[in-house]
């Protein structure tokens, strides 16, 4: 791939020199900064080795890359892993800065005296396993030297998670104090739970699933279709052409703001009102379609189209009792303090996608958040995550906790 199309590359999503970073990171040293390749500064990275995926294919030479907050303790005990949603990142919480176009998506969350307190604990996150914001992805070179694009294999959940766990391995973290994610990042968390039991202490799961639903296929299907058919997304090869798929992801993110807010609040808030002097009958906007397509704009300026296209499709694929004889069995080993909190107007993961995480793990609790926003109260709600956050990190642990528990 020429110096022009890596240039055009970091040029359109914001992140300097993307393909070379991951050509210096070869060899990356986890308590290394990544202030020189264009990254958040802030962000560091550790190389994995090769990751044997759930489906069997082989990914070789894996960086992922990480934002840490606090200190680690001497034994290791204070370490927090936070989950961030599809097209979040490792930045929690900070201002937009070089190499990190967005502020953080939980701001106030991290930091002392903060829910999560790092003047007593180690607060981790890390970038998703086939994203775009630093760790291994269709952005990536592959073995041959090209980008990876659209060859780039197809990758679960659980394979993220275990991709997390090898960053805890480096980070020298046997176990995790609390992991907290929501959405896509409680799809993770929910597998942490499941696939790790003995080294999670504390979860909270929030407006997310133990395993999607038809309903939430849907939604992605119709995302990854709409990127699919433009012209310009070619297999997923537009890097190496110099071309992005820029109207089949905005679409794309069209389609999915609209299920993470609530049908009333876009009433109330839009109505049938034009957007400014538009006159819709003749053809002019609606404030609600002028809505959507500002949010379309922002995600295209800064996220990756094959990126969106592969954690889509992990998130279709997501069902912790995969392999494991339901998702009763596979949460019931888990030892450790449960919380599963839920927006009571989320129509993308409804209360009743909690209620079945609760249930099957059979001493998990359910709280609610109350939002008019919908899916994204999660986010805009501070207050009550705050609150849910203080909730799970200062329960006391049973004897079970940390241990495998026996499935009947």
């Amino acid at each position: 791939m020429g110096g022009k199309r890596e240039r055009w590359v970091a040029t359109h999503l914001g992140i300097e020199d993307v393909m070379v970073s991951h050509r210096r990171l070869a060899v990356a040293d986890p308590a290394a900064p990544l202030t020189d390749d264009g990254f958040n500064p802030h962000a560091r990275a550790v190389h994995i080795g090769t990751l044997t995926l759930e489906n069997g294919a082989a990914l070789p030479d894996v960086i992922m890359t990480y934002e840490c907050w606090g200190e680690l303790n001497d034994d290791a005990s204070n370490a927090v892993l936070v989950e961030h949603a599809l097209t979040g990142d490792s930045h929690v919480v900070g201002p937009v800065g070089p190499g990190q176009p967005t502020a953080g998506w939980w701001p106030g969350l991290i930091g002392p005296g903060a829910p999560l307190d790092t003047d007593e604990l180690f607060v981790v996150a890390i970038n998703v396993l086939g994203g775009c914001r630093g760790s291994t992805g269709p952005m990536s070179l592959a073995p041959d030297g090209r980008v990876w694009g659209g060859r780039f294999p197809h990758v679960s959940v659980r394979d993220q998670a275990r991709a997390e766990a090898r960053v805890a391995d480096a980070l020298g973290i046997a176990r995790f104090h609390t992991v907290i994610g929501g959405s896509f990042g409680g799809m993770r968390a929910a597998e942490w739970v499941a696939t790790f039991p003995h080294r999670v202490q504390r979860a909270l799961v929030v407006a997310s699933c133990a395993a999607a639903g038809a309903d939430q296929i849907a939604w992605g299907h119709t995302q990854v279709r709409a990127i699919e058919a433009d012209p310009d997304f070619r297999g997923g090869g537009y890097l190496e052409q110099g071309v992005f798929p820029t109207s089949g992801l905005g679409l794309a993110r069209q389609i999915a703001h609209t299920s993470y807010r609530s049908a009333n609040e876009l009433q109330e808030r839009f109505g049938r009102e034009s957007q400014g002097a538009d006159r819709t009958l003749d053809g002019g906007l609606f404030a609600v379609e002028s809505y959507l397509e500002h949010h379309a704009a922002k995600l295209v300026a800064r996220f990756d189209a094959m990126s969106y296209v592969r954690l889509t499709q992990a998130m279709a694929t997501h069902d912790v009792g995969r392999g494991r004889g339901g998702i009763e069995p596979a949460l019931r080993v888990f030892g450790g303090e449960l919380v599963v909190a839920a927006v009571d107007s989320d129509r993308l993961f409804p209360v009743s996608a909690s209620a079945d995480i609760v249930r099957a793990h059979g001493r998990g609790r359910l709280r609610l958040i109350h939002s008019p926003h919908g899916h994204d109260g999660f986010l805009i709600e501070a207050d009550q995550i705050a609150a849910l956050v203080r909730e799970v990190i200062a329960r006391p642990l049973t004897a079970e906790a940390g241990r495998v528990r026996p499935v009947a």
